[in-house]
């Protein structure tokens, strides 16, 4: 199989820990060649040369490592662009309570409310609620608001700046609440969003309404028991007042694959339940039944690579999530809002078809109790745009460890 032989630019990126300038330079030096992959052409690198250059990174190094830690007292989280509830649940996971979640989308608040009916939902644009009355009230106020370029009206960004944006409506929440922490979430694009200046000046408006941000870091969620090769961008802000180190979670070294996600295992106590899911035209299926387990376009007959792709066979770039078939082990790759949207397959292992809702749902590690509201389309949304309910855990206690030491040690008596 193609994909066995060889790793692309970004996959050998990835592995090594090196930026991809380092490999060209390696690569013009001789000390790791890259090479022709004989279909498609394409510079890739040998596997069986990267692992006898570098052994330790093929080594199975794989740790169980817990974050779990007790909340010494009743925590509150009030939650923004709540969407389907991963961060919530995850949160709830921790130990922490939810006392409000605000979300715009109709179907993922009547998901919300049928799963945790006690829970206070408010529907609607984020714009037309105050949230004053939890000033002092909550302890963290969460958001995975969507990457919006700013104004820039000067040299350093200011609040007024990003008017009419979903961050400044974040940031105008944590200065009605002002609690001791803040947790925004978002894509690893925010990092080269603008340049580089979007995220500057998120930070730049938490720094103006009282918040230092930790230096920001992003999760892999397959470190946080997550069968899924998932990022996400974690914003920390820690209210001026408080002299207190923030500490991310610890990552995993023990690595969940799909058949823990689908089948029972450490993370779920039976297999997957039945339930529906989209289909592949007759066209995909057809292409599709040729790719095997980890496989991709690249493994289809040379007219059929070309047919497939079309013009985007002659660019540059692995494309290694288009036709996929994910296999039993590895961990998925991300999931979309749509399963079989273009040129994102995620298919199942043996079955040439999309993941169902349940196994979507469980590759993004939400409990399989938690039914999701809506049709089948909006359900795919719902879960492809959530943070894995795991990961939202990890997190979730690495805030509750802040809070403990917060309620401890600093809160004036």
């Amino acid at each position: 199989m193609v994909m066995d032989k060889y790793l692309t630019l970004s996959e050998t990126s990835e592995l090594l820990g090196k930026n991809k300038e380092t490999l060209r330079r390696w690569d013009r030096e001789g000390k790791l060649t890259a090479v022709r992959e004989p279909m498609s052409n394409y510079r890739v690198y040998k596997k069986e040369q990267v692992q006898s250059l570098f052994p330790e990174f093929f080594e199975n190094k794989q740790v169980a490592v817990s974050n779990f830690v007790i909340p010494e007292n009743k925590y509150t989280v009030l939650e923004l662009f709540a969407g389907a509830g991963g961060l919530a649940i995850g949160m709830e996971k921790a130990g922490i309570e939810c006392v409000a979640l605000n979300e715009i989308d109709k179907w993922a608040c009547q998901t919300l409310r049928n799963n945790r009916p006690h829970w206070k939902v408010l529907e609607g644009d984020i714009r037309t609620f105050d949230f004053s009355e939890y000033y002092n009230k909550v302890d963290v106020v969460t958001g995975g608001f969507p990457c919006q370029a700013f104004s820039y009206a000067g040299k350093k960004l200011g609040l007024s700046d990003a008017r009419g944006t979903l961050f400044y409506e974040f940031a105008r929440v944590v200065k009605e609440v002002n609690p001791p922490i803040c947790i925004g979430e978002n894509v690893r694009g925010l990092l080269s969003h603008e340049n580089g200046k979007t995220l500057e000046g998120m930070i730049s408006i938490l720094d103006e309404i009282g918040y230092n941000v930790v230096p920001f870091q992003v999760l892999k969620a397959i470190n946080y028991n997550v069968p899924q090769k998932r990022e996400r961008l974690i914003l920390v802000g820690i209210r001026k007042d408080i002299n207190l180190k923030y500490e991310y979670p610890t990552p995993n070294t023990k690595i969940y694959n799909l058949v823990d996600a689908l089948k029972k295992s450490e993370l779920f106590d039976c297999d997957v339940p039945q339930s529906n899911g989209a289909k592949y035209p007759k066209s995909k299926k057809d292409i599709l039944d040729l790719v095997p387990q980890k496989g991709y376009w690249r493994d289809l007959p040379i007219d059929l690579q070309k047919e497939f792709m079309g013009g985007s066979f002659h660019l540059g770039g692995g494309k290694t999530g288009i036709a996929r078939r994910i296999g039993w082990d590895e961990p998925c790759l991300t999931l979309t809002c749509s399963p079989a949207q273009k040129q994102t397959e995620r298919c199942h292992p043996e079955e040439t078809r999309p993941f169902t809702v349940r196994e979507y749902a469980r590759i993004q590690t939400f409990p399989d109790d938690w039914s999701f509201n809506g049709s089948l389309a909006q359900q795919y949304k719902q879960i492809g745009n959530a943070v894995p309910v795991n990961l939202g855990k990890e997190v979730g206690y690495s805030i509750v460890k802040f809070l403990n030491k917060y309620y401890n040690f600093s809160k004036p008596k």
